[in-house]
């Protein structure tokens, strides 16, 4: 079984995203299965950027009360981690050796550094494994939750 399961920003604007239909019934069950097995991971980055998306990109947009009540639950039900020194100086150093950009190598840097080997991101095209760490892509074709744990 895989432990933890590190989720990018994309999944979780996607559950608030109406314009795209089947990415956000996708995000609604990884939501709802990963908090109820107590394996899903955030960071305050994520937590961070979702409200920006959630309250101004989306085609409808959560008003700015709405997006910090949602924020309010991620931090009371998910295990949020925080961003460091040593984060950032690994996800510098990411960006140095595998030309990440950089806010995605905040997401990798954080992930490696706690030790959670799975990232759930549609960010990371054409890269599988970078240091012990894995990008799945929960939208693709042919993903099913059921095969990480």
């Amino acid at each position: 079984m895989i432990g933890r399961i590190f989720l990018d920003t994309n999944v979780l604007v996607y559950a608030y995203d109406r314009s795209e239909p089947e990415k956000q019934r996708q995000a609604i069950r990884l939501l709802d299965a990963l908090v109820v097995q107590g394996r899903g991971v955030i960071s305050t980055q994520v937590l961070a950027e979702f409200f920006v998306a959630v309250t101004r990109k989306i085609a409808a947009p959560l008003t700015v009360e709405e997006g910090y009540e949602r924020v309010q639950n991620y931090l009371r039900f998910w295990m949020v981690l925080s961003l460091t020194g040593p984060v950032v100086l690994e996800a510098i150093r990411g960006v140095r050796d595998h030309r990440f950009h950089f806010w995605d190598a905040m997401i990798w840097a954080t992930a490696r550094l706690n030790q959670i080997p799975v990232i759930f991101t549609e960010d990371f095209p054409g890269r599988d494994v970078v240091e012990g760490v894995r990008f799945v892509n929960p939208f693709a074709s042919g993903f099913r939750l059921e095969d990480w744990g």
